[in-house]
Order: structure tokens, then sequence, then C-alpha cells
């Protein structure tokens, strides 16, 4: 049975406190990871390219190394994601969060996760994504000051 069809059914297993911290661990180092990808990446290789080269003004050279760099390191990162996922996997027994429901909503009926709860890939890039954009909007009304120069 491949890696991503573990853990779809609908038992709940439980999680000694050691597997539920290796979890979490294993969960923010994705999180990690994938805020990378928006932040940590794209400016370690603007920065070498700064450093390739020469003027000001450049030719295509140090733009492909940028554009390429980049490209190279967010395919690594979606690999290392990839394999993260599967050690969480492996950890947990399955790929998906749990609902978080208060007792008082849950119906007689909930039984069952279904299969519309979200996989943890699915949460930690979306978070990424959702943090990169709060990032960027708080920097770019708060931070970054006005372009109109005073006068």
């Amino acid at each position: 049975m491949p890696f991503y069809e573990q853990g779809m059914t609908a038992e709940s297993q439980s999680v000694r406190p050691a597997s539920g911290l290796a979890a979490s661990i294993v969960f923010f180092a994705m999180l990690i990871a994938a805020l990378s990808i928006w932040t940590a990446i794209p400016l370690t290789w603007i920065y070498i390219g700064s450093k390739v080269s020469q003027t000001q003004f450049p030719s295509t050279g140090p733009y492909f190394v940028v554009a390429a760099g980049i490209g190279v390191s967010i395919l690594l990162m979606a690999w290392l994601i990839g394999r993260l996922n599967r050690l969480y996997v492996q950890i947990t027994g399955t790929n998906r969060l749990a609902p978080m429901r208060s007792a008082w909503l849950r119906s007689m009926r909930d039984s069952s996760t279904g299969q519309g709860s979200t996989t943890v890939v699915e949460a930690v890039l979306m978070g990424s994504v959702v943090l990169a954009a709060v990032t960027l909007t708080v920097w770019f009304f708060l931070l970054a000051g006005s372009p109109i120069p005073n006068q």
C-alpha cells in the first residue's frame, strides 16, 4: 500500500505522547520548509545573484542564475516536504488532520472523519500561503513607507 493511501480509514488511533511530540516537530519542520519557499529561497538567490553581478546593470547571466536557482531550490524543498509527509504518516499512521469540533457541536452521527478532511501537506501549504500574504500585507501597509518623496 502506498504511503498516501495509509490512514485513509475512518478509525481513530490513539497517539502516545512521544509520537505526538515527534509528529508536532515534523509538522513544524514542514511549515518552516513551506515558509522558506516564500522567504529564504528567493532572498538567498537574489543575494547570490547580486554577488555574481559585477555592475548595477547586469546582463542576463545573473538573472538566469537567480531564476534557475529559485526553481531548483523550490523543487528540492517540495521533495523535502514530501519526505517529511512520509515521516509524519509513519509516525501517526494517517496523512489527514482530525477535524476540530467542539463537543456541543458534534452530532450523534459524527463518528467518522469523512473524506472531506484536510491532509497535513494541504494544511501546511495553505498555512504558509496565508502567513506569507498576511506578512506581505502588513509590510506593505505599515512598514514599507510612502513611495512619494517628501517635499
